[in-house]
């Protein structure tokens, strides 16, 4: 699937920023109404397909990185092609690859504790491109970043999103980072609309 867009997602907290994220990525099942990615109507599957939907199309970015302090940085970006089943040898030099397109070639041995706020944000976004996904969902990306290090993440982010192909959906309080999306949409009080 060719690159869809890159849309920013802006709002007051408690907006409902986060849910909708994890709607869209399958997290939580939708209650009422239906919700359709490409043309696959999420709403109507089951917790098992759901699983399946987010191995496949989706790879998602938080804040707070989700990384496992007793893994390295390489353990942790393959991590998620592990639970999908692919073998060692295929996943390892993947998430190698990965590792070297987000400058951390040289930290794959590293543990979390061992890498900074920013590293580990790398770690992450590896990590949700391991299973060559083409939606890749960002709650926060640089929430717990100094402004630096926020900078590299998203533009990080914006150079895979161009070059891979995938469509990104960043969630942001910053006003500087959400007007960089090509499509921007601001969530208050359930409405929708472009910012």
């Amino acid at each position: 699937m060719p690159a869809m867009g890159y849309c920013t997602l802006a709002g007051p907290s408690g907006a409902g920023k986060s849910t909708l994220l994890s709607l869209i990525g399958g997290l939580e099942p939708v209650q009422a109404g239906n919700l359709r990615i490409d043309d696959l109507d999420i709403s109507t599957l089951r917790r098992d397909d759901l699983a399946a939907y987010r191995r496949s199309t989706v790879g998602f970015v938080f804040q707070h990185f989700g990384l496992l302090d007793t893994l390295t940085a390489l353990e942790n970006v393959e991590l998620a092609a592990t639970l999908a089943g692919t073998r060692r040898r295929t996943r390892r030099r993947h998430a190698l690859e990965l590792l070297e397109a987000v400058g951390l070639g040289d930290r794959a041995d590293h543990r979390p504790p061992w890498l900074s706020g920013g590293e580990r944000q790398r770690v992450a976004i590896a990590r949700s491109l391991m299973n060559r996904p083409r939606l890749v969902l960002a709650d926060e990306p640089t929430g717990n970043l100094d402004e630096a290090s926020a900078i590299r993440v998203i533009e990080l982010l914006e150079d895979l999103h161009r070059s891979w192909g995938f469509t990104l959906v960043v969630v942001t309080h910053n006003r500087t980072l959400a007007a960089r999306g090509s499509m921007r949409v601001r969530l208050d009080r359930g409405s929708l609309a472009a910012a």
